[in-house]
């Protein structure tokens, strides 16, 4: 979701920045590894005595007052809108109501079948979210693309055995290592929907890199 359809970047930034200073910890050191997981698995990650819920709260809660800046990625409008609902969903690190909020002020909506960190015991980098996200769309994983913007979430597709599509949007190409494609946004994404099956053009990509091997590279 953040990263991917909205770009939330810099009231994450902010709000782990105000974290840090409250606890005097370093927000860089924190920020490198903030996007793309579970608040929790952050703090699990950067401070373990401090992973508690009522920090998670606290930093949620904060995200959530702050929506300034909050908007939609180039091109997930129009993704969005050729996508039939019965064939996508959102699958985020970030709590339901931080999510239905950030989407609001994005001018979107979280679809109801959503996964969120609330519905699952692990979150990314595992495939936990990707799993029940499939299976809610009654899908087998392997049947489906999924498109990420973090380390975390590459790692989380491909162990769920699809497809992963990963945008530029937070993180440069070096660190998308594993992804099929990569692209700047959703610009790049373009899709037809037939009856029984969607179609889907990538141009202007980046090639990934994987032991050299650039042959998953699709370009228009």
């Amino acid at each position: 979701m953040d990263g991917v359809l909205l770009d939330s970047r810099a009231v994450v930034e902010r709000t782990w920045r105000r974290w840090a200073s409250r606890h005097r910890l370093p927000a860089e050191s924190i920020l490198r590894i903030a996007h793309g997981r579970r608040t929790l698995d952050t703090l699990r990650a950067a401070a373990p005595e401090l992973a508690t819920a009522e920090e998670v709260a606290w930093i949620e809660g904060a995200e959530l007052e702050d929506l300034d800046g909050v908007g939609p990625i180039p091109g997930a409008v129009p993704l969005i809108a050729a996508l039939p609902p019965s064939r996508w969903t959102v699958i985020t690190s970030a709590g339901r109501e931080l999510a239905t909020g950030r989407l609001e002020a994005a001018g979107l909506s979280l679809p109801d079948n959503a996964v969120t960190s609330d519905d699952v015991e692990r979150g990314k980098p595992f495939p936990d979210g990707y799993l029940l996200g499939a299976a809610r769309l009654g899908f087998a994983a392997n049947d489906c693309l999924v498109v990420e913007d973090a380390p975390p979430g590459v790692e989380a597709g491909r162990a769920a055995g699809a497809r992963v599509l990963a945008l530029t949007t937070t993180h440069a190409r070096e660190g998308l290592t594993g992804a099929d494609y990569i692209v700047p946004d959703l610009r790049s994404a373009h899709v037809t929907a037939g009856a029984s099956a969607l179609a889907i053009l990538i141009e202007e990509g980046i090639p990934p890199i994987r032991d050299a091997d650039f042959r998953h590279y699709r370009r228009r």
